[in-house]
């Protein structure tokens, strides 16, 4: 394995991750592919299915500390942490949570907390990292050369 061109192709695919983690763990899926795709389209040699997750891994890292340190900026830079809490509200009412219990907006509250932040970073980070992986390991198995025998 190339480091350089794993590198470039860890970037390149958590940058345009970052955009396509709009779609909810699809997209993370996605950016991991994308890693493998690019390194594969780069270097022409097909990663073994470990190294295809390993790539995949890493672009979701990059993917991931794009979109925090977004998400972070626009927190406390932009003072819109109470939006993030109506949102957050809003999707426990999609999941019949009662947005008006005074546990459940605490609970929500607590997450803007440095603890509550440090434990969504963490959990962010692992989800995204096993799912980005997971496309990784599959673009490598769906790009590697098939043996046609006649």
């Amino acid at each position: 394995m190339d480091r350089r061109v794993a590198v470039r192709a860890a970037l390149k695919a958590g940058v345009v991750g970052v955009f396509i983690g709009m779609i909810p763990f699809l997209g993370i899926v996605l950016t991991g592919a994308l890693g493998v795709f690019l390194y594969r389209r780069e270097n022409g040699f097909a990663l073994p299915t470990a190294l295809g997750s390993r790539l995949g891994g890493a672009a979701g890292v990059v993917a991931f500390a794009i979109n925090a340190l977004l998400i972070t900026i626009r927190i406390f830079v932009f003072h819109a942490q109470q939006e993030y809490t109506e949102a957050i509200l809003k999707v426990a009412q999609r999941f019949g949570a009662n947005a008006a219990d005074p546990d459940i907006q605490a609970s929500i509250h607590n997450l803007f907390t440095p603890s509550g932040l440090a434990l969504t970073f963490f959990f962010g980070m692992i989800v995204t990292v096993v799912l980005a992986s997971v496309g990784g390991a599959l673009a490598s198995l769906f790009l590697r050369p098939r043996n046609t025998r006649v």
